[in-house]
Protein backbone atom coordinates (compact mmCIF):
# COMPACT_ATOMS: atom_id res chain seq x y z
CA UNK A 1 0.00 0.00 0.00
CA UNK A 2 2.79 2.43 0.92
CA UNK A 3 4.53 1.63 -2.36
CA UNK A 4 1.47 2.60 -4.45
CA UNK A 5 0.91 5.78 -2.41
CA UNK A 6 4.50 6.76 -3.04
CA UNK A 7 4.25 6.08 -6.77
CA UNK A 8 1.11 8.25 -6.97
CA UNK A 9 2.74 11.12 -5.09
CA UNK A 10 5.91 10.74 -7.16
CA UNK A 11 3.92 10.94 -10.41
CA UNK A 12 2.15 14.10 -9.25
CA UNK A 13 5.45 15.61 -8.10
CA UNK A 14 7.19 14.71 -11.38
CA UNK A 15 4.40 16.34 -13.42
CA UNK A 16 4.13 19.48 -11.29
CA UNK A 17 7.90 19.99 -11.22
CA UNK A 18 8.06 19.46 -14.98
CA UNK A 19 5.47 22.20 -15.55
CA UNK A 20 7.21 24.61 -13.15
CA UNK A 21 10.61 23.83 -14.65
CA UNK A 22 9.25 24.37 -18.15
CA UNK A 23 8.04 27.83 -17.13
CA UNK A 24 11.47 28.54 -15.65
CA UNK A 25 13.09 27.41 -18.91
CA UNK A 26 10.82 29.67 -20.95
CA UNK A 27 11.73 32.64 -18.73
CA UNK A 28 15.49 32.02 -19.03
CA UNK A 29 16.00 29.58 -21.91
CA UNK A 30 19.28 27.64 -22.16
CA UNK A 31 20.63 29.12 -18.93
CA UNK A 32 23.22 26.51 -17.82
CA UNK A 33 22.16 26.81 -14.19
CA UNK A 34 18.60 25.76 -14.99
CA UNK A 35 19.70 22.12 -14.74
CA UNK A 36 20.93 22.50 -11.16
CA UNK A 37 17.81 24.35 -10.03
CA UNK A 38 15.48 21.82 -11.64
CA UNK A 39 17.55 18.91 -10.32
CA UNK A 40 17.02 20.24 -6.79
CA UNK A 41 13.31 20.72 -7.42
CA UNK A 42 13.00 17.13 -8.56
CA UNK A 43 15.29 15.73 -5.88
CA UNK A 44 14.41 17.21 -2.51
CA UNK A 45 10.66 16.44 -2.39
CA UNK A 46 11.13 13.08 -4.17
CA UNK A 47 13.66 11.81 -1.62
CA UNK A 48 11.16 12.53 1.15
CA UNK A 49 8.36 10.85 -0.77
CA UNK A 50 10.55 7.79 -1.37
CA UNK A 51 11.85 7.68 2.19
CA UNK A 52 15.47 7.61 1.01
CA UNK A 53 18.29 9.04 3.09
CA UNK A 54 21.14 10.42 0.99
CA UNK A 55 24.58 10.99 2.49
CA UNK A 56 27.05 12.95 0.39
CA UNK A 57 30.82 13.41 0.34
CA UNK A 58 31.16 15.67 -2.67
CA UNK A 59 33.61 18.40 -1.71
CA UNK A 60 35.71 17.87 -4.84
CA UNK A 61 32.59 18.30 -6.98
CA UNK A 62 31.14 21.24 -5.10
CA UNK A 63 34.38 23.22 -4.79
CA UNK A 64 35.68 22.70 -8.33
CA UNK A 65 35.76 26.22 -9.74
CA UNK A 66 35.92 25.60 -13.50
CA UNK A 67 34.59 23.39 -16.27
CA UNK A 68 34.88 19.62 -15.97
CA UNK A 69 33.43 16.43 -17.38
CA UNK A 70 31.53 14.76 -14.54
CA UNK A 71 31.27 10.99 -14.96
CA UNK A 72 28.70 9.12 -12.85
CA UNK A 73 27.34 5.59 -12.60
CA UNK A 74 23.73 5.06 -13.69
CA UNK A 75 21.46 2.56 -11.91
CA UNK A 76 17.84 3.44 -12.58
CA UNK A 77 15.33 6.18 -13.34
CA UNK A 78 15.43 7.05 -9.64
CA UNK A 79 18.89 8.55 -10.28
CA UNK A 80 17.12 11.76 -11.32
CA UNK A 81 16.03 12.19 -7.70
CA UNK A 82 19.10 10.69 -6.01
CA UNK A 83 21.97 12.46 -7.79
CA UNK A 84 19.87 15.57 -8.42
CA UNK A 85 20.81 16.57 -4.89
CA UNK A 86 24.50 17.02 -5.81
CA UNK A 87 24.46 18.55 -9.32
CA UNK A 88 26.80 21.58 -9.10
CA UNK A 89 26.29 25.06 -10.51
CA UNK A 90 26.50 25.63 -14.27
CA UNK A 91 26.29 21.96 -15.19
CA UNK A 92 24.40 20.51 -18.14
CA UNK A 93 23.80 16.88 -18.99
CA UNK A 94 24.39 14.69 -22.00
CA UNK A 95 21.22 12.73 -22.80
CA UNK A 96 19.60 10.64 -25.50
CA UNK A 97 17.50 12.53 -28.05
CA UNK A 98 14.35 10.54 -27.27
CA UNK A 99 14.13 12.29 -23.88
CA UNK A 100 12.74 15.41 -25.52
CA UNK A 101 9.46 13.59 -26.22
CA UNK A 102 8.77 12.97 -22.51
CA UNK A 103 5.94 15.44 -21.67
CA UNK A 104 7.13 18.53 -19.78
CA UNK A 105 10.41 16.90 -18.68
CA UNK A 106 11.73 16.59 -22.23
CA UNK A 107 11.04 20.19 -23.14
CA UNK A 108 12.50 21.28 -19.79
CA UNK A 109 15.60 19.16 -20.44
CA UNK A 110 16.13 20.89 -23.79
CA UNK A 111 15.46 24.43 -22.49
CA UNK A 112 17.97 23.86 -19.70
CA UNK A 113 20.74 23.77 -22.29
CA UNK A 114 21.39 20.04 -21.99
CA UNK A 115 22.93 18.29 -24.99
CA UNK A 116 20.74 15.75 -26.80
CA UNK A 117 22.34 13.11 -29.00
CA UNK A 118 20.94 10.38 -31.20
CA UNK A 119 22.57 7.05 -30.48
CA UNK A 120 24.05 5.31 -33.48
CA UNK A 121 24.16 8.47 -35.60
CA UNK A 122 27.86 9.15 -36.32
CA UNK A 123 27.25 12.59 -37.87
CA UNK A 124 25.21 13.82 -34.90
CA UNK A 125 27.70 12.29 -32.48
CA UNK A 126 30.51 14.28 -34.10
CA UNK A 127 28.45 17.49 -33.98
CA UNK A 128 27.66 16.85 -30.32
CA UNK A 129 31.37 16.44 -29.65
CA UNK A 130 32.09 19.86 -31.21
CA UNK A 131 29.25 21.42 -29.21
CA UNK A 132 30.36 19.97 -25.90
CA UNK A 133 34.00 20.90 -26.49
CA UNK A 134 32.98 24.51 -27.14
CA UNK A 135 30.76 24.49 -24.04
CA UNK A 136 33.55 23.18 -21.83
CA UNK A 137 36.21 25.53 -23.18
CA UNK A 138 34.33 28.80 -23.58
CA UNK A 139 31.11 28.82 -21.52
CA UNK A 140 32.35 28.10 -17.99
CA UNK A 141 30.03 25.09 -17.89
CA UNK A 142 30.54 21.47 -16.85
CA UNK A 143 28.93 18.45 -18.48
CA UNK A 144 27.44 15.54 -16.54
CA UNK A 145 27.62 12.15 -18.28
CA UNK A 146 26.31 8.73 -17.27
CA UNK A 147 29.19 7.11 -19.09
CA UNK A 148 27.92 3.53 -18.95
CA UNK A 149 25.45 4.56 -21.65
CA UNK A 150 22.53 2.75 -20.01
CA UNK A 151 21.17 1.76 -16.59
CA UNK A 152 23.05 -1.03 -14.82
CA UNK A 153 20.02 -1.91 -12.63
CA UNK A 154 22.24 -2.35 -9.59
CA UNK A 155 24.17 -5.26 -11.13
CA UNK A 156 27.54 -3.53 -10.97
CA UNK A 157 29.38 -0.89 -12.96
CA UNK A 158 29.20 -1.52 -16.70
CA UNK A 159 32.12 -0.77 -19.06
CA UNK A 160 32.39 2.98 -19.56
CA UNK A 161 31.82 4.42 -23.04
CA UNK A 162 34.58 6.52 -24.55
CA UNK A 163 32.58 9.67 -25.44
CA UNK A 164 32.95 11.43 -22.08
CA UNK A 165 36.70 10.86 -22.06
CA UNK A 166 37.11 12.05 -25.64
CA UNK A 167 35.30 15.26 -24.65
CA UNK A 168 37.56 15.83 -21.66
CA UNK A 169 40.74 15.27 -23.69
CA UNK A 170 39.53 17.48 -26.57
CA UNK A 171 38.62 20.34 -24.22
CA UNK A 172 41.59 19.72 -21.88
CA UNK A 173 39.36 19.81 -18.80
CA UNK A 174 39.55 17.48 -15.79
CA UNK A 175 37.30 14.51 -15.13
CA UNK A 176 35.44 14.29 -11.81
CA UNK A 177 34.09 10.84 -10.93
CA UNK A 178 30.85 10.72 -8.95
CA UNK A 179 29.99 7.35 -7.43
CA UNK A 180 26.66 6.29 -5.96
CA UNK A 181 26.22 3.23 -3.76
CA UNK A 182 24.18 0.32 -5.11
CA UNK A 183 20.85 1.45 -3.70
CA UNK A 184 18.49 -0.13 -6.25
CA UNK A 185 18.87 -3.69 -4.92
CA UNK A 186 18.32 -2.63 -1.30
CA UNK A 187 15.61 0.02 -1.63
CA UNK A 188 12.42 -1.09 0.16
CA UNK A 189 9.63 1.26 -0.85
CA UNK A 190 7.06 -0.51 1.34
CA UNK A 191 8.90 0.69 4.46
CA UNK A 192 8.86 4.22 5.86
CA UNK A 193 12.65 4.32 5.84
CA UNK A 194 13.33 2.71 2.49
CA UNK A 195 17.12 2.83 2.57
CA UNK A 196 20.34 4.83 2.64
CA UNK A 197 22.29 6.05 -0.38
CA UNK A 198 25.86 7.32 -0.28
CA UNK A 199 27.32 9.57 -2.97
CA UNK A 200 31.03 10.34 -3.16
CA UNK A 201 33.00 12.43 -5.63
CA UNK A 202 36.68 11.71 -6.24
CA UNK A 203 39.60 14.05 -6.84
CA UNK A 204 39.69 15.62 -10.33
CA UNK A 205 41.73 13.71 -12.91
CA UNK A 206 43.63 16.13 -15.20
CA UNK A 207 43.60 15.61 -18.95
CA UNK A 208 45.73 18.55 -20.11
CA UNK A 209 48.47 17.29 -22.39
CA UNK A 210 46.74 13.97 -23.07
CA UNK A 211 45.94 12.75 -26.58
CA UNK A 212 43.59 10.10 -27.91
CA UNK A 213 46.50 7.67 -27.62
CA UNK A 214 46.07 8.00 -23.86
CA UNK A 215 42.33 7.26 -24.03
CA UNK A 216 42.41 3.52 -23.15
CA UNK A 217 44.62 4.07 -20.08
CA UNK A 218 42.47 7.00 -18.92
CA UNK A 219 39.27 4.97 -19.28
CA UNK A 220 40.78 2.02 -17.40
CA UNK A 221 41.93 4.32 -14.61
CA UNK A 222 38.43 5.77 -14.22
CA UNK A 223 36.75 2.36 -14.44
CA UNK A 224 38.95 0.99 -11.66
CA UNK A 225 38.55 4.05 -9.41
CA UNK A 226 34.76 4.03 -9.76
CA UNK A 227 34.52 0.29 -9.18
CA UNK A 228 36.63 0.52 -6.02
CA UNK A 229 34.69 3.53 -4.73
CA UNK A 230 31.27 1.92 -5.28
CA UNK A 231 32.45 -1.25 -3.52
CA UNK A 232 33.67 0.88 -0.61
CA UNK A 233 30.36 2.75 -0.34
CA UNK A 234 28.39 -0.50 -0.41
CA UNK A 235 30.63 -2.02 2.28
CA UNK A 236 30.14 1.02 4.52
CA UNK A 237 26.36 0.80 4.26
CA UNK A 238 26.33 -2.97 4.79
CA UNK A 239 28.65 -2.68 7.77
CA UNK A 240 26.42 -0.08 9.37
CA UNK A 241 23.33 -2.23 8.79
CA UNK A 242 24.99 -5.27 10.39
CA UNK A 243 26.08 -3.17 13.38
CA UNK A 244 22.50 -1.94 13.90
CA UNK A 245 21.21 -5.53 13.95
CA UNK A 246 23.66 -6.62 16.66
Amino acid sequence: MLFFARMLLLTLHFTATGIFGLLLGLCRPFNPDNSRLCARLYSWPALRILGLRVETETTSLRDHARSAVIVANHQSNYDLFVVGSVVPERTVCLGKKSLKWVPFFGQLFWLSGNVLIERGNAVQAKQAMLTTTDTLQHKDTSIWVFAEGTRNLGKGLLPLKKGAFQMAIAAEVPIILVCTSTYVKHMQLNRWNSGTVKIRSLAPIPTRGLSLDDLPALMEQCQQQMHACIESLDAEIEGRAQHQHI
